[in-house]
């Protein structure tokens, strides 16, 4: 059996490594929590790693199939390398949700494991085309620009913090992923998931008007839109919603 031309066995491999790789993030996100709480028994972590971690398994799993649908496998290696780094990019994103919900942070480790890895295709990516390589590189910047200037805006306005650090560094990375065109892309979109997020938050009095919400998931679910479709179809979904 064949969906998109590929055999329904090579589904399968990447939705069981997918349950493994979700079941290690998971236990990296339990052990960047226990560090950040005040109760840090070795034997509540240890309980807490032996158990799976069924939600982040099924859905890494989940979206390593559909990746593996949408950006089909190629037997040129290079027409595989945006599979490879999404495929990379997937855990951490659904790690940035999980902690910056719970603890509001971004840890930095997981920041520059991204950064050096990001560094390791735009390299590989340079080897095949220099400009496409160059694109990364000022996306990077591009993206920590935006939310930088972003990040300090809102603290003149609401004189206090409106963004964290870590989301502007988060950008910067989100940037050497995607190219500069994804990256503007992203942010007009996390934006406008907060801000449909947040109204419903409001309405349904989950949260305050002045509580502070972490905005990383926002950038985090972004990326996953930007991943499986194309800027065409965004756009089109976008023009026949308006």
């Amino acid at each position: 059996m064949y969906f998109n031309d590929l055999h329904i066995l090579y589904y399968i491999a990447f939705g069981i490594i997918g349950l493994i790789i979700g079941q290690i993030i998971g236990n990296f996100n339990n052990k960047v929590i226990h560090e950040r709480t005040k109760d840090k028994k070795k034997k509540d972590l240890k309980e807490k790693q032996s158990k799976p971690h069924y939600l982040i398994m099924i859905a890494t799993a989940f979206i390593y199939i559909i990746l593996l649908y949408a950006l089909g496998l190629d037997r040129e290696f290079i027409n595989n390398l945006e599979l490879f780094q999404y495929m990379i990019l997937t855990p951490a994103l659904i790690s940035v949700i999980v902690i910056d919900t719970k603890l509001k942070i971004i840890p930095n480790r997981l920041i520059l494991t991204l950064l050096e890895i990001g560094i390791v295709f735009t390299f590989i990516y340079g080897i095949y085309d220099l400009n496409v390589a160059l694109n990364r590189l000022i996306a990077g910047f591009v993206g920590t620009a935006i939310f930088l200037i972003i990040m300090l805006i809102g603290k003149l306005i609401s004189e206090k913090e409106a963004m964290g650090f870590g989301d502007v560094k988060f950008a910067g990375v989100l940037g050497i992923y995607f190219g500069i065109t994804k990256i503007m892309m992203l942010s007009i979109m996390s934006f406008a998931i907060g801000a449909i997020i947040g109204i419903i938050l409001l309405l349904i009095k989950r949260k305050k008007a002045n509580e502070y919400i972490a905005f990383g998931p926002f950038m985090s679910l972004a990326s996953f839109i930007l991943m499986v479709m194309p800027i065409s179809d965004i756009l089109g979904t976008v023009s026949n919603i308006i």
